[in-house]
């Protein structure tokens, strides 16, 4: 009787951890790999954030169409853009993940950008997002919060 409770207990722990959101930046659905996620940390009166992470298609294309966090109360695609001699932000619609290809969000090209941030973002925090795909749908993720002038995870 002892070993049949200790099973079910254990099954269900299972279950249960693998309807969690990734954590550590990474998440698997059966067509997307996301992965290498950060967030950099904010100074304390920010008002906007950034996210990056990598996003493999494990088949069919799709778009990652827009993201969802409690971090902030304006989500938006944003990419780099060069006018002349001069970087500019440009919000998007949306960020194309190619067939079997990558769709690279990092520091100076497309990134999650957070607006009207509800607390500055602190290094060693993590940010809750839920990505949302044309095809494969919402997908949670979770990521560290690294320094201020990160350039990906490996670094502060």
């Amino acid at each position: 009787m002892y070993h049949r409770r200790t099973l079910i207990a254990g099954a269900a722990a299972a279950v249960l951890c693998s309807a969690l959101p990734a954590t550590a930046q990474q998440a698997t659905t059966d067509t997307l790999e996301i992965s290498g996620g950060f967030a950099r940390a904010t100074p304390p009166m920010a008002q906007v954030g950034a996210g990056f992470l990598t996003i493999r298609s494990l088949g069919p294309a799709d778009r990652l169409v827009g993201f969802s966090t409690p971090a902030c109360n304006r989500p938006e695609l944003h990419t780099h853009i060069a006018e002349g001699d001069v970087m500019q932000m440009r919000r998007v619609e949306a960020i194309e993940v190619p067939a079997g290809g990558v769709a690279r969000l990092e520091p100076g090209g497309a990134h999650l950008m957070m607006i009207d941030l509800n607390a500055p973002l602190e290094e060693g925090g993590t940010v809750a997002l839920t990505l949302v795909f044309e095809t494969a749908g919402e997908v949670p993720v979770e990521v560290p919060v690294l320094g201020i002038g990160a350039m990906g995870p490996g670094e502060g």
